[in-house]
């Protein structure tokens, strides 16, 4: 089997790009394909890239990794625990073969994005090829570099439409020194606003959920914090506390188990609960809501709108309206030309965020 250099397999992603191009042929970047249902319908000729992995650069004490896209995710958070470091925005993985590039591309955050911040906040740098297959750098490898546009962290999010991700560097942190998860019954409007009035003190809180009538807090840190913490929270120790996180990340948690379409709505997290369909769960605080269930698009919509947030299909369903929620006029023009000046073929990852780019 003949075996290609690093530099070799980015010099085979431009080529394909650079072909693509010239025949205007869409191509569909595609990693550990873990996230393939996230997005509009997917299209054209499938460009791997997980021949490009490994860890490039990796510094403890300077709490910065850089890795290449097609690293497992599970490959660098193995390494950071072996550190007592992690990825603060604790990403979701939706399978054993989800890889780094694929997590930033999609710019999706598990629970604890609220308290620690979300996958762009934790992007320092990024390396990748666009749309003309020219090799691109931006930002860097410290926590301090702020000169320029802030182009590294527009990638994050953007579903591989502008350029396809080859390394990406981030800031990690200590992992927790202690965890602990209560549970209590309650339901869902005082669970809204409960974590609401918790978030305005000082309390140790890594991740709040809400499902099936119960309400869940996770408290990280110093063991003493933490005990202190539950004293004035209330509610019973979850004894699997760190398998119901993981779960509720990786969507596994049995609410996620329907075949039914799955919505993601993000909204201010003081808002009342919504009028549901046959079922929803509450992360964040209450500003990020999953609803399962068939339920009127336009109509969803409409209410997360009018409540200052927006609704994605975020799997299953009917897609050819396109999953993401439309843009303003003025917003939307400003995306296609971000997307025309990255991508001027108009040929990755077409209509994967919206209809016609």
């Amino acid at each position: 089997m003949q075996l290609f250099t690093l530099q070799e397999v980015i010099d085979q992603f431009a080529e394909v790009i650079r072909d693509a191009g010239a025949r205007k042929a869409p191509l569909r970047i595609r990693g550990g394909g873990t996230k393939d249902f996230y997005g509009g319908e997917l299209r054209g000729e499938v460009l791997d890239t997980c021949a490009y992995a490994g860890v490039v650069d990796y510094d403890p004490t300077e709490l910065v990794i850089t890795a290449r896209a097609g690293t497992l995710i599970s490959e660098v958070e193995a390494l950071l625990r072996g550190n007592n470091q992690m990825l603060g925005f604790e990403p979701p993985r939706f399978g054993a073969a989800s890889t780094l590039g694929g997590c930033i591309a999609a710019g999706l955050s598990g629970p604890r994005r609220p308290y620690s911040g979300s996958a762009r906040d934790h992007v320092l740098g990024m390396r990748i090829l666009d749309g003309n297959g020219t090799d691109l750098k931006f930002g860097g490898q410290v926590m301090k570099n702020v000169a320029g546009y802030d182009v590294s962290r527009l990638m994050v999010g953007a579903l591989g439409t502008l350029g396809v991700l080859l390394d990406v560097s981030l800031k990690v942190l200590p992992a927790s020194a202690y965890d602990m998860t209560l549970q209590r019954e309650c339901s869902q409007a005082a669970a809204i606003e409960l974590m609401n009035a918790w978030a305005g003190n000082p309390y140790p809180i890594s991740a709040t959920c809400h499902a099936a009538g119960r309400l869940y807090v996770r408290l990280s840190g110093a063991e003493s914090a933490v005990r202190a913490a539950r004293g004035r929270l209330g509610g019973d120790e979850l004894a699997e506390g760190g398998t119901f996180w993981q779960e509720v990340r990786d969507q596994t948690h049995a609410f996620f188990a329907s075949p039914k379409p799955l919505w993601r709505i993000s909204l201010k997290p003081t808002t009342p609960p919504l009028p549901r369909a046959e079922g929803e769960l509450l992360e964040w605080s209450g500003a990020l809501r999953w609803v399962s269930g068939n339920v009127e698009r336009e109509a969803l919509r409409d209410r997360a709108v009018s409540a200052g947030g927006h609704a994605t299909l975020f799997r299953g369903g009917e897609k050819r309206d396109g999953a993401l929620q439309s843009l303003p006029p003025a917003l939307m023009k400003l995306h296609r030309r971000i997307k025309q000046t990255f991508d001027p073929h108009g040929i990755l990852n077409q209509g994967r965020m919206y209809n016609g780019f």
